[in-house]
C-alpha cells in the first residue's frame, strides 16, 4: 500500500501501518466522539502515535473533529479534541458493494414503485427480527438493550448502548451505531431506517424513537429507548 501527495513520489505505508489505521478508524466510529488519549488506552499505543494516525485521516477526510455541544461554562485551558467518523470514513469501512444495492432498488422502485421499497425494507428487517429475538432473554429493559447492542455489534453495527438525558421523565437509554453498512443506500431508500426503527420496536417490546441516522449526516445513528418493561409477547 501507498500515500500519494499530488506532486510527490508515492510512499510505502507499512501493512503494520495500515492495520492500526484502520483500527483506529474502526474505534472512532465505534466510540466517537472519542479522543486520542481515550483511543490510545483502547489499542496500547502512545498518545503521539494515535496522534499521529488521526492526523492522516482528518487530512483523507474519513474523520472529523467533533463540535461539542454540551452546554456550561467554558474550562481553563486547550479542551482535548475528540473525533468522530466522516462520510468519507463511513465510505471506507463499506467495501464496494453498495453502489450494486442501489442500483438494485432503483431498479424495485422503478418495477414496483415504493411499496416495493418499503416491502423490502420490511422483509428485510423481519428477518433480523427472527435471527435476534431468540437471543434475546433479558427481562430487564437496560439489559435488554446491551443484549441488542452486542448482536448489531457483531453485525458489523459498531453499537453501544449509552446513558439517556437525565432531564426526562421516564429514564431513557440511547442506542448509538457508529457504523451503518447500509448507509449510502438508506441515504437514498430511508425506507430501511424506518423498517429498522420498527424492528427495534418490536424487539425491546416498546416504543422507541430515531433521532439521528448515519444517512442523514449524523456521525452516529442515535435511538431514544424508554427502560420500561418489555410488554408481553416479546419475549
Amino acid at each position: 500500500m501507498t500515500t500519494t501527495t499530488p506532486g510527490t513520489t508515492p510512499v510505502p505505508v507499512d501493512a503494520s501501518e495500515s492495520t492500526t489505521r484502520r483500527r483506529v478508524l474502526e474505534l472512532v466510529a465505534s466510540s466517537g466522539p472519542v479522543t486520542a488519549a481515550d483511543l490510545a488506552s483502547q489499542l496500547g499505543l502512545t498518545s503521539a502515535g494515535v496522534r499521529r494516525h488521526l492526523a492522516l485521516l482528518e487530512e483523507e477526510g474519513k474523520i472529523a473533529v467533533h463540535a461539542s455541544r454540551t452546554p456550561g461554562r467554558a474550562r481553563r485551558g486547550r479542551p482535548a479534541r475528540s473525533y468522530v467518523v466522516t462520510s468519507g470514513g463511513q465510505s471506507e469501512l463499506l467495501g464496494g458493494y453498495s453502489e450494486i444495492a442501489v442500483q438494485a432498488l432503483r431498479h424495485l422502485r422503478a418495477a414496483g414503485g415504493s411499496a416495493a421499497v418499503a416491502a423490502f425494507a420490511a422483509e428485510r428487517y423481519d428477518d433480523v427480527v427472527q435471527r435476534y429475538l431468540p437471543r434475546l432473554t433479558a427481562v430487564d429493559p437496560a439489559d435488554r438493550a446491551e443484549q441488542l447492542a452486542a448482536l448489531l455489534a457483531a453485525d458489523g453495527y459498531a453499537a453501544s448502548v449509552r446513558p439517556g438525558p437525565a432531564t426526562t421523565l421516564v429514564p431513557t437509554a440511547q442506542l448509538c451505531q457508529g457504523h451503518c453498512p447500509v448507509q449510502h443506500v438508506a441515504e437514498e431508500f430511508g425506507e430501511l431506517c424506518e423498517a429498522e426503527t420498527r424492528a427495534f420496536s418490536e424487539l425491546l417490546g416498546t416504543h422507541v424513537q430515531r433521532l439521528a441516522t448515519i444517512a442523514g449526516g449524523a456521525h452516529a445513528c442515535v435511538t431514544n429507548l424508554p427502560l420500561r418493561a418489555p410488554e408481553e409477547g416479546t419475549r
